[in-house]
Order: structure tokens, then sequence, then C-alpha cells
């Protein structure tokens, strides 16, 4: 079952990555940045589930990487601005009257892409 569990959250990962680019192309900002969160956090779940066996309850990107660092005792140095930006994109999009812009939507991505790449080269 875990095996299954990995390809799945991995999928659900790529597919909101994916759902981000298209709606990064159809001009629909807000959801590109909430799309991209969500890729970051199930990309990162994704590894702490495949090497600890579990899936952290937090919605924190900032906590992930947290738990990413004492899981391979290595320091990691991720803009934390980066990730709070993230993190608020999954709060505002949700629940609050902010809306995003063209070039906070394509930051959203290039964060998400950066850590995916941070998280498959911890992999190696």
């Amino acid at each position: 079952m875990h095996k299954e569990e990995v390809e799945l959250f991995y999928k659900r990962a790529q597919n909101f990555l994916k759902g981000a680019k298209e709606r990064y192309n159809d001009k629909d900002w807000d959801l590109t940045c909430f799309m991209a969160e969500q890729a970051a956090q199930l990309y990162i779940k994704t590894y702490i589930l495949e090497k600890g066996g579990e899936i952290p309850r937090t919605h924190s990107i900032r906590k992930l990487i947290a738990l990413l660092s004492k899981m391979t005792n290595k320091e990691i140095n991720i803009d934390k601005k980066s990730l709070k930006f993230l993190e608020s994109a999954y709060l505002n999009t949700r629940y609050f009257n902010i809306t995003y812009e063209e070039d906070d939507a394509k930051e959203a991505i290039e964060i998400v892409e950066g850590l995916i790449k941070f998280v498959g080269d911890l992999k190696t």
C-alpha cells in the first residue's frame, strides 16, 4: 500500500503543477498561485511519505521543510520569503479578498519548480 500511496501523491502533485501552468496560460493568477502551493505541499509530503512512512498533518510548507531537514540531517536553506509567499497564497485564495497578478503567478510556479528540483536532489 505504501508504494501506491507515494505514487498517488506524486501524481497529484504533478497534476497540481500542470494545472497551475494551465491556469497561468489562461491568465487566472489566483488559481495559479493556489495550485502551485498545493503542488509544493504534495511534492514535499510525497518525499516525506516515501522516506518516513506517513504524511504529515500540516499545510505549512515551512514546517514541511523543517521536517525534511530533520529527516535528512541536512540544513536546508530555502528563501523563507518564498515559502511564506506560497503559504499566504494558499490562505488568501481560499479565505480572503486578495487577488494576485501575473508576476505573482509566475513567481509561484518558479518557487515550486525550485522546490521540486531541491526535493529531487535529496533523493540522490
